[in-house]
C-alpha cells in the first residue's frame, strides 16, 4: 500500500488536483499499485480553519508518505498578514522540513502547442529542458532577514547564504539529471557581483571532473535569461540556486504557452517526492471551472516516475495528454486570441485525459 497526501490548497487548486486525484487513482488501478490516500489542508484554506499556514499534524501525515500531491497555496486575501504568516509559508516550511532541496521542473513543448507560445515556432520547436532549482537554502531561507521598523529610514535584509554541502548535493543531481538526457549542464549564477555565487562556481569545478561525459557550461543569470528568450533549444539541464531558479523556471513555463503545462518534483535524500503544478493559485478564475488541469496531472505522471517507480506509468499518461491536445481539446489559457475553438472546462479535461489512458 503506497501511501499519497493529497494537499489541494487554495484558489484553483482543489479543482485541479481533483482531476489529478482520478489519473491517478485510474493509473494506480491499471499497473497494480495499492494507493491510500488522504487529503489535508495546506496555506490559506489551513489558516482560516486552524489559524497556521501547516499543521503539525499534516506534517506528520507528509513524513509518514511515500508521496504528496499539492495544488496551490496563497491569494490576496491573505496578502495583508505578515510575511511569516502568510499561506506560502506553510510550503516552504514543509519543503524545508522533509529535506525536499531539489526542484525539477521539465519544459518541454507539445507538437500541438507550438502556435501558443508568443514566440516564432522555429524559436521554440524541439525545446526540451529541465530546471533544477535548489530548494531549501538561498535567499528564501538565509538569515539574518525581516524589517527593521525602529531604523530611520526603515530598513530590510535578506540573506543569500549557501554552504559547500547544500552545493555540491544538487549539482550532483544536475550532472546526474544531464548524464540521461543530453549531457550538457548549464550552472546559472551571479559570481560577477555574489560571493554565493564564486563558491557555486568553485563547487561545481570540483564536482565536474566526476562526469567526464557531461559538458558544463557556466552562464550568467542575465544573460541565461536572455538566451532562454532567443535561443531556448540550447539548454537541456539548468542548475542554479533558490532565487534565480524561481524566475528562470517560470521564464521557461511560458516559453513553452502556458504555465499550465509544466510540472514539478520536488525531491529528497529519503525518497519522498513532493509534485505540484508551476502555476499559482489563480484565485480569480476559482471555482468556475476554468482551471487547466494538465499541469498536475503530469505532476501525476512524475510522481509515478520518481516515488513510485512506475515510468511506463508516467509515459501512458503524457502519451494521453499529447493526444487529448493533437484533437484541439484546449482549456480557456490556451487558446489564442482569434481562435474559434471552444474551451473546456477542468473537469472535462481531465475526463478527456482518463479517456486517453484506457
Amino acid at each position: 500500500m503506497e501511501k499519497v497526501l493529497l494537499l489541494p490548497g487554495d484558489g484553483i487548486g482543489p479543482e485541479v488536483v481533483a482531476q489529478a486525484r482520478r489519473v491517478l487513482e485510474v493509473s494506480a488501478s491499471q499497473y497494480g499499485v495499492d494507493l491510500d490516500l488522504e487529503e489535508a489542508g495546506i496555506g490559506g484554506n489551513s489558516i482560516d480553519d486552524h489559524g497556521t499556514p501547516l499543521r503539525e499534524e499534516v506534517l506528520d501525515i507528509a513524513r509518514q508518505s511515500k508521496a504528496i500531491l499539492l495544488g496551490a497555496v496563497g491569494g490576496p486575501r491573505w496578502d495583508d498578514l505578515p510575511v511569516l504568516d502568510r499561506p506560502e509559508r506553510g510550503l516552504l516550511r514543509m519543503r524545508s522540513e522533509l529535506g525536499l532541496f531539489a526542484n525539477l521542473r521539465p519544459a518541454s513543448v507539445f507538437p500541438a502547442l507550438v502556435s501558443a507560445s508568443t514566440l516564432r515556432p522555429e524559436v521554440i520547436e524541439g525545446i526540451d529542458m529541465l530546471v533544477l532549482r535548489e530548494l531549501t537554502g538561498g535567499l528564501y531561507f538565509g538569515e539574518p532577514r525581516g524589517i527593521d521598523e525602529s531604523a530611520a529610514p526603515v530598513r530590510a535584509c535578506n540573506s543569500m547564504v549557501y554552504d559547500e554541502n547544500e552545493i555540491e548535493r544538487i549539482v550532483r543531481v544536475g550532472f546526474e539529471s544531464a548524464r540521461i538526457r543530453r549531457k550538457h549542464l548549464t550552472h546559472v549564477h551571479k559570481a560577477n557581483v555574489l560571493e554565493v555565487s564564486q563558491l557555486w562556481v568553485r563547487v561545481v569545478d570540483r564536482v565536474a571532473p566526476d562526469y567526464p561525459d557531461v559538458e558544463l557550461v557556466h552562464q550568467l543569470v542575465d544573460s541565461c535569461a536572455m538566451l532562454l528568450v532567443r535561443d531556448p533549444a540550447r539548454f537541456d539541464v539548468i542548475v542554479t540556486g533558490n532565487m534565480f531558479g524561481d524566475i528562470l523556471s517560470d521564464e521557461a513555463a511560458m516559453i513553452t504557452g502556458s504555465l499550465g503545462m509544466l510540472p514539478s518534483a520536488s525531491l529528497g535524500e529519503g525518497g519522498l517526492g513532493l509534485y505540484e503544478p508551476v502555476h499559482g493559485s489563480a484565485p480569480d478564475i476559482a471555482g468556475q471551472d476554468k482551471a487547466n488541469p494538465l499541469a498536475t496531472i503530469l505532476s501525476v505522471a512524475m510522481l509515478f516516475e520518481h516515488s513510485l517507480s512506475l515510468p511506463e506509468a508516467g509515459r501512458s499518461i503524457r502519451q494521453a495528454v499529447t493526444a487529448v491536445l493533437a484533437k484541439g481539446a484546449r482549456t480557456p489559457d490556451l487558446i489564442l486570441e482569434g481562435d474559434c475553438t471552444k474551451p473546456v472546462g477542468c473537469a472535462e479535461m481531465g475526463t478527456l485525459v482518463l479517456e486517453g489512458l484506457s
